[in-house]
């Protein structure tokens, strides 16, 4: 009964790190796509190497590395791997937990360095090449129906075609424009998806802690029985 038991851990723990490398696959590919066409570092130039395609590669890169581990430690029920595999999410976890804490100590920080970054950005685009800015600009604007930091005077007399609504061929009409700033924006949807944001982290640690709880026991079967492969 307890060997039928283990081998349906094993395989639970193949099947579930299999998935997980794949989701890893997929992140890592839109990683990839976002770095081609999207790197959204015209909007935080503090952060230009830790913009959102940067931060996509790592974690696909992660994902990947540590479920593979998982994967091959169960299914060759090699001590060594499970080990690593159970370190490496107790380190994941722990990382986790510490940035969640930093966020919300420093909320209100982050949220004054965000604004400046927001206007820095802004600035810089204004004087460069509207061809080579523009387009992350744009997206933002079209996608979250804003314009500029506070409104769309930011943009002074060059203001892009994705912040008008209507009549944007200019006289005789007079083009109307998208009246809210992006920064009042981005604050109301981090607002609305903080309960749903929560609420995933605290699954992706519940599923870490059920990881590690599942290659401990595993390694300690196979210490114990002398199976698989060994230190």
């Amino acid at each position: 009964m307890t060997h039928g038991c283990l081998k349906c851990l094993k395989y639970t723990m193949c099947v579930a790190n299999f998935l997980c490398f794949m989701s890893g696959v997929a992140v890592l590919g839109f990683g990839v796509y976002m770095l081609m066409n999207f790197k959204l570092t015209a909007l935080t130039p503090s952060l230009a190497n830790f913009n959102l395609a940067n931060m996509l590669l790592i974690s696909g890169i992660i994902i990947s590395c540590v479920s593979f581990l998982g994967f091959l430690g169960a299914l060759k029920e090699n001590r060594c791997l499970l080990l690593t595999f159970f370190l490496m999410l107790f380190f994941l976890l722990l990382v986790q937990l510490t940035a969640a804490c930093l966020l919300l100590l420093y909320e209100k920080d982050i949220a004054d360095w965000g604004e400046r970054d927001l206007n820095d950005g802004l600035k810089e685009a204004k004087g460069k090449n509207p061809g080579e800015f523009r387009s992350e600009w744009d997206l933002v604007q079209k996608t979250f129906d804003c314009c500029g930091v506070y409104n769309v005077s930011d943009w002074g007399d060059n203001v892009p075609e994705s912040c008008c609504l209507k009549d944007c061929t200019g006289p005789p009409h007079t083009p109307q424009y998208r009246s809210t700033g992006c920064l009042d924006k981005l604050r109301t949807w981090f607002e609305e998806n903080f309960l749903s944001t929560g609420i995933s982290v605290i699954v992706l640690c519940i599923i870490e802690v059920l990881g590690m709880c599942f290659a401990m026991t595993l390694f300690c079967h196979i210490s114990r029985s002398g199976l698989g492969y060994k230190l």
